[in-house]
């Protein structure tokens, strides 16, 4: 299971797993209504070291990013679900609307994305592979997205009078 840190914490306990030889690696994201497309990836991002940091996007970070209305789901919600999963050891909560200097602070020996992106427009990229570390992209499950998640729901139950 594992553990929500503040910046200040989980730099010390990535220094000591880096002191043992273990690789870190680090991703990050809204992971706003957690889906299995988000577990598929977390799972792979696991596969590629030893201990998974995920750096969460704040409330207001993703409220700026994604716009009115979101998140669905509040910051201390979405990041003990994914302290839940057993692919995840560290979760930390970043205000900004990237995350480059807890990537900086954290300084992982792998850095992954999702989707689309060329590792060389991964925020944190060139910190990563200066240091000799690696960036890597994992393709996201096709159909599996939040943002198709909430328009199903929304067109499913517009109109309707809901219960709990």
């Amino acid at each position: 299971m594992g553990q929500l840190l503040s910046s200040t914490e989980l730099v010390s306990r990535v220094r000591k797993a880096q002191a043992e030889g273990l690789k870190v690696v680090f991703t990050n994201g809204c992971f706003d209504v957690l889906h299995l497309g988000h577990v598929h990836y977390l799972s792979r991002a696991r596969q590629m070291g030893d201990v998974l940091v995920v750096g969460l996007n704040s409330d207001a970070s993703v409220r700026r990013l994604k716009g009115e209305g979101r998140p669905v789901v509040t910051q201390a919600d979405r990041a003990g679900v994914l302290c839940a999963l057993s692919s995840v050891d560290y979760v930390c909560v970043f205000e900004e609307d990237t995350p480059d200097a807890l990537i900086r602070l954290v300084s992982p020996d792998v850095l992954v994305k999702g989707g689309d992106y060329k590792p060389g427009d991964i925020v944190g990229a060139d910190f990563v592979t200066a240091k000799g570390g690696v960036v890597s992209v994992i393709q996201t499950l096709p159909g599996r997205s939040t943002k198709l998640l909430i328009d199903t729901i929304v067109s499913r139950f517009s109109g309707r009078k809901g219960s709990s």
